[in-house]
């Protein structure tokens, strides 16, 4: 497989606790629950945007082909999304960027790390790219903890360097299929 084959059909991924896969409408409703809420948005480079405030237009609008994900995070339990995973900035077929994001109320479940293995190994097993990498600002401890035990490496620090919308120091993570 390569990333050609995900341009129009996305792919699923299971884990023991999540299914990681495409957002529909109904979806929603747990969207509104928590994408709304700023406080996920300290170390994130922005606050909530037009499509976080109003998910519909998340879901909605139709979307151009690309070889980028963007794919909600399912409890299974619940069936709610309670979070979403992008791999996107693709260079080549080489290399990816990686972000990930919760509901506050699932904070501290182990969520992060589930949902981000089982993409970066998809990502190394069923595609091309042979490098995933992702900014964090220094503050933001728990990411840095998730990406860690995904087995990231802390590659350098940016120090006053635009996040986003930002500025801040950060640290660049990084990950190649052959670690």
């Amino acid at each position: 497989m390569a990333l050609a084959d995900y341009i129009y059909n996305k792919p699923v991924i299971e884990t023991e606790r999540l299914i990681i896969r495409p957002m529909t409408s109904s979806d929603i409703p747990a969207l509104k629950e928590w994408m709304p809420d700023k406080s996920i948005y300290t170390y994130w480079g922005k606050g909530p945007g037009k499509a976080e405030k109003n998910p519909e237009l998340l879901v909605e609008k139709k979307e151009k082909p690309t070889k980028s994900f963007h794919l909600g995070i399912v409890e299974k339990d619940s069936g709610k999304v309670v979070g979403d995973l992008w791999v996107y900035l693709i260079e080549n077929d080489r290399m990816a960027q990686v972000a990930v994001r919760f509901a506050k109320a699932v904070h501290g479940q182990g969520y992060g790390t589930e949902s981000l293995s089982a993409m970066t190994r998809f990502c190394f097993e069923n595609t091309e790219l042979k490098r995933l990498w992702t900014r964090v600002d220094v503050r933001n401890t728990a990411s840095c903890r998730i990406l860690e035990k995904c087995g990231y490496t802390r590659e350098g620090l940016i120090r006053q360097g635009k996040m986003v919308n930002t500025w801040c120091d950060y640290y660049v993570y990084g990950i190649l299929a052959s670690d």
